[in-house]
Order: structure tokens, then C-alpha cells, then sequence
């Protein structure tokens, strides 16, 4: 079983970029479909990005899409989550999510959780 672990997260102004990376120690994140989601403050876990496992099918969040770029380095065990053009409302704690079926936005179809990494944009 793959064990997560975001980084990259941080207090930045509206507009800017930030890049999270999340990392599996095991090394079998290569074998899985990957997400991202987020949580805000009083708000369910909502889906972000997804990955299928060698790449070629992605998709996003319409809240994201155009803003977010989801890729995978399955050398390095590892998925990343380009931000740009940064908004308020993406401040939320970013996790990074394992599954060995096709991609899917709702959360309990992942079985493997990082432990998630603060986002914060300021207006």
C-alpha cells in the first residue's frame, strides 16, 4: 500500500503559483490512479484533479480547469499539482489520494490519504 505525503503548500497572494508534490515512500504509486482534493474551512472534500496511472487520462474540477495542471513522475514516485493564477477561494488543506481503479471524483473510491498541505491565498 502506497503511504502519501504532500508538500508544497503555503501562504501566497491571489494570482500567484504554487507547485505540490506528493511523494510515496513504498514506491508502488506507479501502479495507481492519483487525485487531488481540498477541503476549506466548513466545507466537504471536494475533487480537484485526477490521473489515470501511465498518464494519459486526466481530468479536473471546472473550478480549476485551465488554472491546474495535474502530472505524475512514476520514476520518482511521485504526482505533482501545478497551481497558477491563484484565487481566495482555493485556500483549502491539498491532499493527495491513491486508488487502484480508474479515476474518480468522489473520495471514498480512494483508499490511500496523505496527510494534506495548507494552501492559503490572500486577496
Amino acid at each position: 500500500q502506497v503511504q502519501l505525503q504532500e508538500s508544497g503548500g503555503g501562504l501566497v497572494q491571489a494570482g500567484d503559483s504554487l507547485r505540490l508534490s506528493c511523494a510515496d515512500s513504498v514506491g508502488t504509486l506507479r501502479d495507481c490512479t492519483m487525485g487531488w482534493f481540498r477541503r476549506a474551512p466548513g466545507k466537504e472534500r471536494e475533487f480537484v484533479a485526477g490521473i489515470s496511472w501511465e498518464g494519459g487520462r486526466i481530468s479536473y474540477a471546472d473550478s480549476v480547469q485551465g488554472r491546474f495542471t495535474i502530472s505524475r513522475h512514476n520514476a520518482e514516485n511521485t504526482v505533482y499539482l501545478q497551481m497558477d493564477s491563484l484565487k481566495p477561494e482555493d485556500t483549502a488543506v491539498y491532499y493527495c489520494a491513491a486508488r487502484a481503479g480508474p479515476s474518480t471524483t468522489v473520495p471514498i473510491g480512494y483508499n490511500s490519504w496523505g496527510q494534506g498541505t495548507q494552501v492559503t491565498v490572500s486577496s
